[in-house]
């Protein structure tokens, strides 16, 4: 073979391989009968969404059923934008919010199982404007009518674990202190269009007074981005490489990120709000559309920043399912996702009738969480209206994803739920 042919075969390889890495392995999908559907019962899903759709409550979802890591339900409905009438794609991109902080708390967990983080490690060995912290108190019975909060110091440190569970006392800035946080320029969980790194942004949240006292009540906040800015500090990395490097690239994640490639940007889904019992577009700045194509992309948000698919999420949730490992690759040890799925706050969260482990809300009691559910179930949702569970018993994982803030009270995920459970009428009897 001369020269030039050699040339143009590695080329072409080069090019085969390239492509290959740029897709991830698909889901397996397979008859529903074999996984122990009814296979009537759920087109019940595809019904209900598709009315929601016709009668305007919500744009578009996508929504996924796995059972024994494989998918018996995996549909598209409606539009990703109304305007353009661009349908809804199984591959379409949705900013997924605080279903970020999955990713970060397993980054968090990569980082302890090597023995560079601890979970009772304070905060401040990381980030060291974390040392003191202080937490505002309400005024005295007897003090005068307006009279401002107090603000006193915090009785101990601040701990990884506290971040991770929520019980840092830490806020989204919206508690008593909430005119210090605007006047700071840190309220609400949005950072895409920051041009300083969230480190920096953290440091600053330190000298802000927090809502509550370290591990003494469940709070939900900017924790998770303390985490991510953490995790950034222990790795030497930012926490975009990281998640790429640790998670992602390892999971082939191939669609999930913190701003959209140029390229990608027609796949990313139009925000819609509900106004007066209306669907209209969100505004184009802040949590609406966002800057997650043409932002800065310098700060990295691990409590709310990344953007996703169905398809690379749920393989996310598959190696938690697995207990840690997907298609051949290890990424948490089993032990290790039994400890975050495990409740670590008593009842400090949802008054009792479920528990939060590092990163979940964790089912401890069907009948206490009062919903169709199985115990040892862990979950969470977002701030455009998508939602996910992983339920280890009946070995399925249900995802359902949207863009829609706010949702109106919308009552469409809670009905997934229930549509997903009346149809599983026995086992799964693939291997």
């Amino acid at each position: 073979m001369n020269s030039p042919i050699r040339r143009s075969v590695a080329v072409a390889l080069t090019l085969v391989l390239a492509a290959a890495s740029s897709f991830a392995q698909a889901l397996r999908e397979a008859r529903p009968e074999a996984l122990g559907f009814a296979p009537e019962r759920l087109a019940r899903i595809a019904s209900t969404v598709n009315r929601y759709v016709d009668e305007g409550r919500i744009a578009g979802a996508v929504t996924l059923v796995v059972r024994r890591g494989q998918a018996v339900q995996f549909e598209a409905f409606g539009r990703s934008d109304v305007e353009r009438n661009a349908p809804m794609r199984r591959d379409t991109l949705f900013r997924i919010a605080s279903m970020s902080k999955a990713v970060t708390s397993v980054a968090a967990m990569i980082l302890v199982e090597e023995g560079r983080l601890a979970l009772n490690d304070p905060v401040s060995r990381y980030l060291p404007a974390f040392a003191k912290t202080s937490v505002v108190v309400a005024p005295a019975p007897d003090a005068a009518p307006g009279a401002p909060p107090n603000v006193v110091p915090a009785r101990r440190a601040i701990t990884v674990r506290d971040l991770l569970t929520h019980t840092a006392g830490i806020s989204y800035g919206s508690g008593p202190a909430e005119a210090r946080y605007k006047e700071a320029g840190i309220h609400g969980w949005y950072f895409a269009d920051k041009t300083e790194p969230i480190a920096v942004w953290m440091e600053r949240l330190a000298s802000l007074p927090f809502d509550a006292q370290p591990g003494e009540k469940w709070v939900y906040g900017f924790g998770t981005d303390v985490l991510g800015a953490v995790v950034e500090k222990a790795s030497g990395q930012s926490l975009d490489a990281f998640f790429r490097t640790r998670v992602f690239d390892p999971l082939q994640m191939v669609d999930t990120t913190f701003f959209v490639p140029a390229e990608k940007r027609t796949r990313l889904a139009t925000v819609y709000a509900v106004k007066d019992g209306k669907l209209e577009r969100a505004p184009e700045e802040g949590m609406g559309q966002g800057a997650y194509v043409d932002g800065p992309r310098a700060c990295f948000s691990g409590g709310a920043g990344l953007v996703s698919t169905a398809q690379d999420y749920a393989r996310l949730l598959l190696m938690l399912a697995n207990g840690g490992e997907l298609d051949g690759v290890r990424v948490l040890a089993p032990k290790t996702v039994e400890l975050m799925t495990a409740n670590h706050v008593g009842s400090l969260y949802d008054e009792g009738r479920t528990g939060f482990g590092l990163g979940f809300e964790v089912v401890e009691h069907v009948g206490r969480a009062g919903r169709l559910a199985s115990v040892g179930e862990f979950s969470w949702g977002s701030a455009y209206y998508s939602r996910y569970w992983v339920d280890p018993e009946d070995q399925v994982i249900g995802l359902f994803l949207a863009q829609l803030v706010p949702s109106g009270g919308l009552d469409l995920q809670s009905k997934f739920r229930t549509l997903v459970y009346q149809a599983i009428v026995g086992p799964a009897r693939v291997p």
